[in-house]
């Protein structure tokens, strides 16, 4: 199933979002609705948090008083925290439930008002953001929700930070306008992203790359988004248990050197202690989990003269299923050439802002020749290349001995 968090601050016009959503299919599962059926009337739930706070929050019915509550916790570290530890835990056992109990081939929906603060981003396959302005938000609650100004702006500092949420988010939804264009705005993207990206899922179809090659100007968000996804396929082959198994993913490629001209194709690599692990079915389970799917190979890199044996160069390809973007994954043992040799031309790049520019004049130049404008043709462009990189690759390797510099192996 295709998993997409929804979240937004408060005020934001997530809820409106959120039904629009399920009258397009889609399965939404509400934390805040579950966080109010675990404390009901009658719940283990409730009676914990009568333990702990006293009946001055209860309502005269038995009911949570949610306004008593809330003045209690408000500003009281431990006290949020200790109700935190209260509620949470039986809202995470009944989302898992309800998002299990969702048809396979569903597109769930998990509404969750904290999920930039918590860091759930990588627990989806796409994150989207309502994203309203902090002063609209401002008006509406103390419109619409009888706040004072007062009390409305404290609960909208106590969020995330507008940066936050951008460096979390997939999609932005800008929610500036009328319902309509809301609602039009959710329509969109469930007809061109949502919708498409649970198909591509499905059939195992990875999202390609134009044919012709088509250069652009270094864009600032691509470390974000590879960072956003490189945190993805970690979660996912840690919950499937292959956490010893991994031994770093690292965003490499033209997109992960600052200032170069690039195609706007993700390239992330995935380093393993063997290979092998890769046909193993959790492997598959996580990076499916994780968005990608149409493992291509074992397959064999460009072969270098420093390194001429060819299982020194194997990798196991994948590719993303978001139809919004192209991100290719590549498999490779941490310690063999393949991968030693993509994080060194990526780090001789990032500090020799000279040989940078020559590979960016010679991208421009190689894409004039070979636009790859057919299928046929497509790989032309790479292979124009090679003789560069061949040479570069030299150069960046007489630096890494004079550097000491040695491949990142992050702490497991």
């Amino acid at each position: 199933m295709l998993r997409v968090g929804l979240s937004g601050g408060i005020g934001s016009g997530k809820s409106t979002v959120s039904r629009r959503l399920v009258e397009r299919g889609a399965v939404v599962v509400d934390s805040d609705v579950i966080a109010r059926e675990v404390v009901a009337v009658g719940t283990p739930g409730l009676a914990q948090v009568v333990e702990r706070f006293g009946e001055s929050v209860l309502a005269e019915d038995g009911s949570l008083d949610r306004p008593a509550l809330a003045a209690t916790v408000f500003g009281d570290d431990d006290a949020r925290a200790a109700l935190n530890g209260i509620v949470h835990p039986l809202v995470f056992v009944e989302t898992v439930r309800q998002i299990e109990a969702a048809p396979a081939d569903a597109v769930v929906v998990h509404d969750i008002p904290l999920l930039v603060e918590l860091g759930r981003e990588v627990d989806y396959h796409l994150v989207v953001i309502v994203d309203t302005p902090a002063d609209e938000r401002l008006r509406r609650l103390v419109a619409d929700r009888g706040m004072t100004a007062a009390e409305a702006q404290a609960r909208i500092d106590a969020q995330a930070t507008d940066e936050q949420r951008h460096a979390a988010a997939d999609v932005m939804l800008p929610n500036t306008g009328s319902v309509d264009d809301l609602l039009g705005a959710v329509d969109l993207l469930w007809d061109n992203r949502i919708q498409p990206y649970a198909i591509n899922l499905r059939e195992g179809r990875r999202t390609r790359r134009p044919a012709a090659v088509a250069l652009v100007a270094y864009d600032d968000r691509w470390p974000t988004t590879a960072a956003r996804l490189a945190g993805r396929i970690t979660t996912q082959l840690r919950n499937n248990g292959l956490a010893e198994a991994l031994v770093a993913v690292d965003h490499v490629g033209s997109t992960s050197v600052p200032g170069l001209r690039a195609k706007p194709v993700i390239d992330l690599q995935v380093r393993v202690d063997d290979l092998a692990v890769v046909g193993a079915m959790p492997f598959e389970k996580a990076l499916l989990a994780a968005g990608f799917v149409g493992r291509r190979g074992p397959e064999i890199d460009t072969v270098h003269a420093f390194a001429p044996d060819e299982a020194d160069w194997a990798k196991v390809f994948y590719g993303g299923a978001d139809p919004d973007r192209v991100v290719n994954l590549h498999v490779r043992e941490a310690d063999s050439a393949g991968a030693t040799s993509a994080l060194l031309f990526r780090d001789w790049l990032r500090a020799h802002p000279d040989e940078r520019d020559a590979y960016a004049a010679l991208k421009v130049e190689v894409a004039a020749g070979h636009p790859g404008a057919t299928p046929e043709s497509g790989e032309d462009y790479t292979v124009a290349k090679e003789p560069w990189i061949a040479s570069a690759l030299l150069r960046a390797r007489s630096w890494a001995t004079a550097t000491s510099w040695e491949p990142d192996r992050p702490s497991r």
